[in-house]
C-alpha cells in the first residue's frame, strides 16, 4: 500500500502547508523505513503467499509494524517534527507515522503484533484486505485521488494570483503540481500491483 500511504501524505500536506512535503512524505513510510534494514538482517521476514504479487505475503514485521511499537515510533517522530517545525508540524507528522500502520491494518492479512517482539504471543490484528486485490486496490485509488484533490485545493489557495492557464480560473502551478503528484502517486500504485 505504498501509494495509499503517499495519497494520505499529499492529504497532510494540504492540512499543514508548513510542513516541508518530503518529512510528510518520510513520515508516512517510517515504519517501512525502518523494517527494511530490519528485513536485511533477518530479524524481521516476509513470506510470499497466493503466488505473490500485490499484498501478496504475510509479514513478520513484529518489531516495526507493531501497535505499541508505532506508537512509539510516531511519537518520536513527532517529538523531532516538533523542535523542528513546531507544534502543529508535530502533530502532522506523528499522525502521518501511525497512519502507517491504521491502513496496514486494513490490508495486512493477521500480521500484525500489538507488542513488539510479539511479546505475550498475544493475537495478530489485520483485516486482510489483500485477500480482495480489487478491493484493497480501490480503496488505494481512493486515498490517492482525495489526497490529490486536497493537494491540488491546497497549493491553488496558496498560489493566490499566479499565472492562470488559458482561459481558466485555476492558477496554473496549483494544476501543475497537483497533476505531477496525482501522476507520482499513480506510479507508485502501479509499481505496487506489477511488484517492481
Amino acid at each position: 500500500m505504498f501509494a495509499g500511504h503517499f495519497g494520505l501524505a499529499a492529504a497532510a500536506k494540504a492540512a499543514s502547508p508548513k510542513t516541508p512535503l518530503w518529512a510528510i512524505m518520510l513520515g508516512t513510510q517510517l515504519l517501512d523505513v525502518i523494517f527494511v534494514p530490519l528485513l536485511l538482517t533477518g530479524i524481521e521476514t516476509t513470506v510470499e503467499t497466493d503466488g505473490g504479487g500485490y499484498g501478496g505475503a504475510v509479514i513478520h514485521a513484529d518489531y516495526t509494524h507493531s501497535l505499541v511499537s508505532a506508537l512509539i515510533i510516531a511519537l518520536l517522530a513527532g517529538l523531532g517534527a516538533w523542535k523542528l517545525w513546531g507544534k502543529r508540524s508535530a502533530g502532522v507528522i506523528g499522525g502521518v507515522v501511525f497512519s502507517h500502520w491504521l491502513l496496514d491494518l486494513l490490508v495486512h492479512r493477521s500480521d500484525m503484533p500489538i507488542l513488539p517482539g510479539n511479546l505475550g504471543s498475544l493475537p495478530l490484528m489485520g483485516f486482510g484486505l489483500w485477500k480482495w486485490p480489487f478491493i484493497s486496490g480501490a480503496l488505494e485509488v481512493l486515498l490517492i485521488a482525495v489526497g490529490a484533490v486536497m493537494y491540488y485545493r491546497s497549493v491553488r489557495l496558496r498560489a493566490g494570483n499566479a499565472p492562470e492557464i488559458a482561459g481558466s480560473a485555476f492558477p496554473a502551478k496549483a494544476v501543475w503540481a497537483a497533476a505531477v503528484m496525482a501522476v507520482l502517486l499513480m506510479g507508485s500504485f502501479i509499481s505496487d500491483l506489477i511488484g517492481i
